[in-house]
């Protein structure tokens, strides 16, 4: 009788034994797209299943695993030789929202398996009217970019099409960030900021303060430049100082400037413009052909003492040693009750003095202007229909740099009569 209640109990702890299956570990630390590592739970769940070498039954079930700091470690039931062929599903939570599914077919193992040993396949998770999280086993999709961590934010730091972005063409990103397509012709070269322009070894020139040739006489539109813009768009135009706006204060055609009609110079107005050229090596001003600086008539005068019939300002940054500055004038006399004066003042040094008599009626007069490293050598020539010719020949100390002003000036001995500045013009020869 206790014969057969040992073999019996024996019989029952070794049956016991049997029944219990063995375990796999699965251990691994998990990292996020963004190399952080992931913090969450994972929830695993498998439908019933028997493990091989074993009677016992794994029941239908669902455990889960939390990952903090990226570190996982949980113990599974061998799933692929079970009868029937099992596997477990795997889904991933984190900030309270489910982001994807795997499939873990699991071995078994004496050592700690990773996580790329066991999955066989993942797919997103997508949520449905109900809440309920539904899979898509296949990995087919389609998944909304928002499941998919790090998607968008990977997706924002990369270029996107702007409107200017056309296929076939070379690509640049505009100032706004946007992918835009090259334009130019096909024998272009592309330079760094996407602009093109004719290949070859000339360099990309720059004009400054190039003075805009024509005459300033209210009524005049077109203004030449010294030089044609290369490209176009880099063209500058200032009005005493003020930029002008293309298309709404003038037009460009080659190298000619048109105002509109209501922006057009006003006497005394200063033109200058700057932009770049093709196929200059200079970073100053560089032109080959005379600039009319000023071009016009003057006023008139009754005063007793001097006053200003004309001027002329030239700008800083146009005149440069080497230059030469032309300077041509013609006066009148009207009534003869008395004789009159007139100077020409280059700067604030006197070039041209003269005093002529009641019965002179007409002067004429020409004048040099040098342009030295500092200053200027000056010379003139002035002569009348009575007034005896004479010439003239100095120094003027008067700095050019930041602007010089020619004036012409005159006066009547007797206020009935009057003295007018008929004509007068300004040219630089560089």
């Amino acid at each position: 009788m206790f014969r057969r209640l040992f073999l019996a109990t024996v019989w029952l702890a070794v049956s016991a034994m049997a029944q219990q299956p063995s375990l796999s570990t699965i251990q691994d630390v998990l990292y996020k797209a963004d190399g952080s590592r992931f913090n969450g739970t994972l929830t695993i769940t498998w439908n019933s299943f028997q493990p091989i070498g074993s009677t016992a039954i794994v029941a239908q079930g669902t455990t889960s695993a939390t990952v903090m700091n990226g570190y996982l470690q949980v113990q599974l039931v061998p799933s692929t030789a079970a009868i029937p062929v099992a596997t477990y599903t795997v889904t991933y939570t984190s900030n309270g929202r489910s982001q994807f599914q795997e499939i873990w077919a699991v071995p078994a193992s004496t050592v700690p398996l990773r996580v790329a040993q066991v999955r066989i396949g993942s797919s997103a998770v997508n949520s449905s009217s109900s809440g309920n999280a539904a899979s898509d086993t296949s990995g087919s999709g389609p998944f909304p970019e928002s499941d998919i961590v790090g998607l968008i934010a990977d997706l924002g730091a990369r270029p996107v099409k702007g409107p200017n972005f056309a296929a076939g063409s070379v690509a640049m990103v505009d100032g706004s960030g946007l992918l835009a397509a090259v334009t130019g012709n096909a024998s272009d070269c592309v330079h760094v900021d996407g602009s093109t322009g004719p290949c070859g070894s000339a360099s990309l020139g720059f004009m400054d303060g190039d003075t805009l040739a024509g005459l300033v006489d209210g009524s005049n539109k077109s203004f030449g430049l010294s030089a044609v813009p290369s490209p176009a768009t880099s063209l500058a135009v200032y009005r005493n100082g003020v930029l002008q706006k293309v298309a709404q204060d003038y037009s460009l055609s080659g190298s000619t400037v048109q105002f509109v009609t209501v922006s057009t110079p006003q006497p005394g107005d200063t033109l200058l413009a700057s932009y770049r050229t093709a196929g200059s090596s200079s970073t100053a001003p560089s032109t080959t052909s005379p600039q009319v600086l000023c071009s016009g008539g003057g006023s008139t005068t009754s005063s007793t003492t001097l006053a200003t019939l004309g001027t002329c300002s030239i700008a800083a940054g146009v005149l440069l040693a080497g230059d030469r500055v032309q300077i041509r004038f013609d006066m009148a006399h009207q009534n003869a009750a008395g004789g009159f004066s007139l100077e020409l003042h280059w700067g604030g040094t006197t070039v041209v003095h003269r005093d002529a008599t009641a019965s002179e009626t007409l002067v004429s007069g020409a004048a040099d202007g040098a342009i030295l490293s500092s200053g200027a050598q000056t010379s003139s020539q002035t002569w009348g229909s009575v007034l005896a010719f004479s010439v003239t020949a100095g120094l003027a100390s008067d700095s050019y740099a930041s602007g010089l002003t020619v004036s012409l000036v005159g006066s009547v001995v007797q206020g009935s009569d009057s003295v007018m500045l008929n004509n007068f013009t300004v040219v630089r020869i560089p």
